[in-house]
């Protein structure tokens, strides 16, 4: 899910920058959450700052939904470090392996359509245990991509996996943001950035958002739980990741798969 922050850089990247995975649907908000809660979001190893409620859960960090199952669970494991820019995944992946993931939109747009197959395309195109299949019509689907229309600075939204295997369930997509006019690339690459949360992929830069969002460095929480590195990714920063927290709305805005994302996909699929 992505918010739109304001950055200017004194280089060739657009002063529009957007936040990846903010949880915006036209959701009932209630702004009390409670210490348990907190405490909870904290015990996940995420940041317990400017946490909202929302009907589907929790969004914390600014960017990603918690379910009251995500919070429940309290894994363990030795691959957890504290670092920088690496790739990471969250503790529950996708299983069931080889499978196939039927995506589904809500919407006949077609940049959407476009967008979405060359994501799909995208992710299939590794070879990977897990493959991606676009339906239609009244057939059901593992990942449903969802537009909505709603004035704010919100683009999207998606959540982790659950503890059964199952990918997240939903997309979320603000068509305020994603008009007809929109580049496909640019849309894929947010649509493949939505579908990378779904199937357990975390933030590259979830330690110093800074990286791709500039401003001051903020740390999306402590990957002391909830946040695995993966092996063989970069120990530095991951340029141009198709995860890094921010991208953006221009035309020329593109994050097809970096060498190191795809060291990270065929690590985990």
């Amino acid at each position: 899910m992505r918010k739109i922050v304001f950055v200017f850089i004194a280089v060739s990247f657009s002063a529009l920058f957007i936040v990846a995975c903010k949880k915006a649907a036209k959701e009932t908000v209630n702004t009390e959450v409670s210490q348990d809660v907190l405490n909870q979001i904290a015990a996940q190893g995420f940041s317990t700052e400017g946490v909202v409620q929302t009907d589907a859960g929790y969004l914390v960090e600014g960017d990603i939904l918690l379910t009251d199952e995500n919070l429940r669970h309290t894994p363990t494991s030795n691959e957890l470090i504290y670092a920088n820019e690496e790739h990471y995944r969250t503790t529950y992946l996708v299983t069931g392996l080889p499978r196939t993931i039927t995506v589904k939109l809500n919407t006949t747009q077609s940049n959407f359509v476009s967008a979405t197959d060359e994501a799909i395309r995208r992710y299939n195109a590794l070879g990977l245990r897990i493959r991606f299949q676009r339906v239609t019509g009244s057939t059901s689907a593992n990942i449903n991509i969802v537009t909505y229309y709603q004035v704010s600075n919100t683009l999207g939204s998606a959540g982790f996996p659950t503890s059964s295997g199952n990918p997240y369930s939903q997309i979320q997509m603000n068509t305020y943001w994603y008009n007809s006019g929109v580049a496909v690339n640019a849309l894929a690459t947010t649509i493949a950035h939505e579908m990378g949360h779904c199937i357990g992929f975390r933030h590259t830069d979830y330690m110093n958002r800074s990286y791709s969002c500039g401003g001051s460095a903020y740390n999306e929480g402590s990957a002391g739980v909830g946040a695995i590195y993966i092996p063989g990714t970069p120990s530095g920063p991951s340029a141009g990741s198709w995860m890094l927290a921010c991208g953006s709305t221009s035309s020329s805005f593109n994050r097809p798969f970096t060498s190191a994302d795809q060291t990270a996909l065929n690590y985990v699929y």
